[in-house]
């Protein structure tokens, strides 16, 4: 990798800022949900742990708009880690200040502390050069391991990298090398599957992929915009019908390249985007009036499936319906057992992706399953990430 990483310099008794992205969902008993981005950040902070090293964590949790907001604070993430590590982390009152110095004066080697939602202050989003020294004051290295917080450029990710020497986490090489392996020597052939709500979204990065890719597989609601551009009446679907020329240019750029481009052929409907809601599954050209899209169906599974079999290297970024809800589900499950059952590098990237992977059980099947869905695509589409720009060079 051309960027340093823990292991190219020396954190032995050293007080170690890292960055990890701890943003995770709240329950409303005010417990951690899931901790898997808590699970990822774990070989940095072990490492630094077992080379005594003073480490002081720092994420953002939310967005509370440079403003304290009592459900945003860190203490049931300081818990959560706690018990995975089995030690006590302390959670700190603030990020900058007093309380932080304090707190960094009392630990001990191998000691590990969360210091507060870095986003209480608004000069962390403006990347401001004043608070981004105060946050790096009680340190002597900085440790960017937050892959996705690395494509915004704010304090506590590129900032504090002007005041320290900046290094990658063990997540952050991860992810670097796993996306770059995509993008500089994919397998061929090279697929990507592409879902989520809308086209505007991913507009560069759709036209990035097709200059890469041998196959692009659409689904999920921006589907419904391309098919919509081919003439088909999807009902009460959303869709972005401001964007159908876009779809047919992209549509006719991946003929120009020769890339296979997939969309649905049938797809599950309903009155409304509901638990229980009445649905049919019905030929994309026979969709009723008054139902929407919210799932592709068995015959688009099957036709995808059938598309991705020789495939040699997958990047999925998306679901293929409104898979939070059981009943359209299905789809985008069924695509995570398929990507699970085929020889190939198989990369999902991040959020919702990710997440469809797990509850289909098959995670662990996948060759690598980012925590970044926003950097993933930036990285992908060539764009330099500032938080991966602002480390050491090799």
């Amino acid at each position: 990798m051309a960027k340093k990483t823990l292991r190219d310099i020396d954190t032995a008794g050293k007080r170690v800022l890292v960055r990890v992205d701890f943003n995770v969902p709240i329950d409303g008993s005010g417990n951690v949900a899931d901790d898997n981005r808590l699970r990822t950040a774990l070989p940095t902070i072990n490492y630094l742990v077992e080379n005594k090293a003073k480490v002081i964590l720092v994420s953002h949790l939310g967005r509370p708009k440079g403003k304290v907001v009592e459900k945003y604070q860190m203490a049931p993430v300081a818990e959560s880690l706690s018990v995975l590590m089995g030690r006590r982390v302390v959670k700190v009152d603030d990020c900058v200040g007093e309380a932080p110095k304090k707190a960094v004066n009392r630990m001990k080697a191998g000691d590990v502390i969360l210091l507060e939602n870095v986003r209480f202050h608004p000069e962390e989003e403006k990347n401001d050069a004043g608070f981004a020294r105060r946050l790096a004051e009680p340190a002597e290295i900085f440790v960017n391991d937050a892959f996705g917080a690395a494509h915004r450029a704010h304090a506590s990710t590129t900032g504090v990298a002007r005041f320290l020497p900046a290094v990658a986490g063990f997540l952050m090489e991860k992810e670097l090398e796993a996306l770059s392996g995509i993008l500089e020597a994919p397998r061929r052939p090279f697929a990507a599957l592409i879902g989520g709500a809308k086209v505007s979204d991913k507009i560069n990065f759709l036209s990035s992929l097709l200059q890469k890719v041998d196959l692009l597989i659409i689904g999920g609601g921006m589907a419904n915009t391309f098919l919509a551009a081919q003439g088909y009446d999807l009902g009460k679907s959303l869709l972005e019908a401001d964007k159908a020329g876009l779809a047919k240019e992209l549509i006719g750029e991946a003929g120009a390249r020769g890339v296979k481009f997939l969309l649905p052929v049938d797809v599950v409907a309903a009155q409304e985007a509901a638990p229980g809601a009445a649905r049919e599954t019905v030929t994309v050209d026979r969709v009723p009036p008054d139902y929407m899209v919210l799932d592709i169906g068995p015959h688009t599974v099957a036709y995808f499936t059938e598309a991705l079999k020789n495939a040699r290297t997958v990047f999925w970024n998306g679901p293929m319906g409104m898979f939070e809800i059981e009943d359209f589900a299905n789809g985008t499950k069924a695509v995570a057992r398929t990507l699970a059952g085929i020889d190939a590098v198989t990369v999902i990237g991040g959020g919702d992706s990710v997440a469809a992977v797990r509850e289909a059980g098959v995670a662990d099947k996948m060759t690598h399953n980012s925590t970044g869905g926003g950097a993933s695509l930036e990285f992908l589409e060539g764009k330099q990430l500032p938080g991966v720009a602002a480390l050491l060079d090799r």
